[in-house]
């Protein structure tokens, strides 16, 4: 029916009007979130796993890393928004290779960050609910798997799901050139540079900011069913 036709016309058309701003949006709340959970657990959890817990009785310390865990969650909703409408801008340019490369980095890389922040919760639950600290092995077990799991698998997703947006925003011309060369340097510093500073980690959700930003100032691209024109 005409009506039908009319409907699924206007659907089409507000959906990829809207992707761009929504792609950014989530991007911003992603990275935003991020940084600031990060920055929340570095200044307020010593750096080096084996310190002693009595940093746990700090009332203060602790409401700031609890605070940091519970903005976790929704900077991985956010995220798992960015992956789903970067895609769909991409539309029938995607390539199938780099297409499951992308989401299966961005899958690994919100897993375990909610893996990691779930091991760190886990750890404040069990100093707040009891009148002593858990003991000594536990502690350290428990700060050893959430710093690997974020600073080595982690963020080496993140290095991935960086370069893999690179290599498809330049195929497919929907990023700045200045981007691309910033998220090479970004997957360098997260695959080799995480054992050196803690907050070389920042990189990606900065880079993830700027890449935002970059969609919602830019201007409209082609619709992201549109066909790939030759290289």
């Amino acid at each position: 029916m005409a009506w039908e036709s009319t409907r699924q016309n206007r659907l089409e058309t507000g959906g990829s009007l809207r992707t761009p701003r929504a792609a950014a949006v989530a991007g911003i709340v992603f990275s935003l979130l991020l940084i600031t959970a990060l920055v929340l657990l570095k200044i307020s959890a010593p750096a080096d796993p084996a310190e002693a817990g009595s940093w746990l009785t700090d009332a203060g310390r602790r409401a700031a890393v609890t605070l940091a865990l519970n903005l976790v969650p929704f900077a991985g909703i956010a995220f798992l928004w960015f992956i789903g409408v970067i895609r769909d801008r991409i539309g029938a340019r995607e390539d199938r290779f780099f297409a499951t490369v992308l989401l299966g980095s961005g899958l690994l890389f919100t897993g375990m960050l909610f893996v990691a922040a779930a091991v760190a919760g886990g750890l404040i639950a069990a100093a707040s609910r009891t009148s002593s600290l858990p003991g000594q092995g536990i502690l350290a077990l428990g700060r050893n798997a959430t710093s690997i799991l974020l600073n080595v698998y982690c963020m080496r997703m993140a290095a991935v799901f960086t370069i893999t947006t690179v290599t498809i925003g330049r195929r497919t011309h929907i990023i700045s050139r200045w981007l691309g060369a910033a998220g090479l340097v970004t997957a360098l510093g997260l695959l080799v540079g995480t054992g050196i500073s803690a907050w070389v980690e920042l990189l990606f959700p900065a880079w993830i900011l700027a890449l935002s930003i970059d969609i919602l100032t830019a201007s409209p691209q082609t619709r992201p069913g549109a066909t790939a024109t030759s290289p």
